[in-house]
């Protein structure tokens, strides 16, 4: 190969690398969440900030949804309250009408799909409540990641804690250390908290707001032990220091236990995947084959007897190897 083609090669694509991490630069220098942050501020500083600025607030905007008419739907609707809660749980930034509006945009999938491949409406409209249950599946599982992460970081706040208070600090003062030194989520949870008693909200109920935040056993034994030591007294460092050692020996036990059932639990993945790996599979390789399958109708009931009865075993197994420690 030519030794000046190849050095031109490399010198155009550094050229192109450099020119488009210069365009990146420029753009975050312009439009940028610092940027932003800096014209906001120089812009609140300023006269004109001032004079158009809207008046701030103690009070934190919570809304069910953007849209005024569908605020007065969900308001008293059954179900809501529960949605917004598991919403705040997941740490999620999604109002209940956005949730709602992508719960019904994956489940218009499904007769979609359904009319792509010229399927039963049964079949169809198994596949919108298979795609709409999609949403609340994912925000199931970002609430069961930051719970679990939350009960990671209560040994280290309960330890926290109890090094104040030995030190001499007050409770109050040593909740506003914890919200300040410890990170998030657990961080910004007992900044809400210290926050709360600030502004005029009593230790109970500071305290109460928190475990319906947080519904964690562990997090409940914390709080009922700050309650209990308040009214009767009492080492509050002593007890929370075992507190976090107890809630440490659980994890570690915990632990153990899902090593132990990792076997169980890649089975029962197994098993409940492997007949739509079998089905995808013979579609590509066998079309004619299958052909019967979406066509004929008592294949169609032969298949929602074989989805339920999947369901039931797959709940079965679950139960078997989910261990409550």
């Amino acid at each position: 190969m030519n030794t000046t083609f190849l050095g031109f090669a490399v010198l155009l694509f550094l050229a192109t690398v450099l020119c488009i991490e210069g365009l990146y630069l420029f753009w975050v220098s312009r439009h940028g969440p610092e940027a932003k942050r800096i014209a906001a501020r120089i812009e609140l500083g300023s006269a004109a900030g001032q004079a158009s600025a809207t008046p701030l607030s103690i009070l934190k905007d919570h809304k069910l949804s953007d849209s005024r008419w569908l605020v007065r739907v969900l308001t008293g609707a059954p179900g809501v309250q529960v949605i917004d809660r598991t919403l705040k749980q997941a740490g999620l930034k999604l109002t209940v009408g956005r949730f709602l509006g992508y719960t019904a945009g994956f489940a218009a999938l499904g007769p979609v799909l359904g009319g792509l491949l010229h399927l039963a409406l049964l079949v169809q409209l198994a596949l919108a409540c298979a795609f709409a249950v999609l949403p609340w599946l994912y925000v199931q599982r970002q609430r069961n990641q930051r719970l679990k992460q939350l009960e990671r970081q209560l040994p280290d706040a309960a330890d926290l804690i109890a090094r104040a208070l030995r030190a001499g600090h007050s409770f109050a003062s040593a909740l506003g250390m914890l919200a300040e030194e410890l990170a998030d989520p657990l961080g910004a949870e007992f900044r809400i908290v210290f926050d709360e008693i600030n502004f005029g909200v009593s230790m109970n109920k500071a305290l109460y707001n928190l475990t319906e935040r947080v519904p964690i056993d562990d997090l409940r034994y914390f709080v009922i032990a700050v309650l209990i030591q308040r009214e009767s007294g009492g080492n509050l460092a002593e007890i929370l220091g075992n507190i976090g050692f107890i809630i440490r020996e659980r994890l570690k036990l915990f632990g153990k236990i899902r090593a132990l059932s990792a076997e169980g639990r890649l089975s029962a993945w197994i098993l409940a995947l492997l007949p739509f790996v079998v089905i995808g599979v013979l579609s590509v390789l066998s079309p004619n084959f299958m052909k019967i399958f979406w066509t004929d109708t008592a294949a169609e009931k032969l298949a929602g007897i074989c989805l339920g009865m999947m369901a039931i075993g797959i709940l079965w197994m679950r139960k078997i190897v989910r261990i409550r420690v």
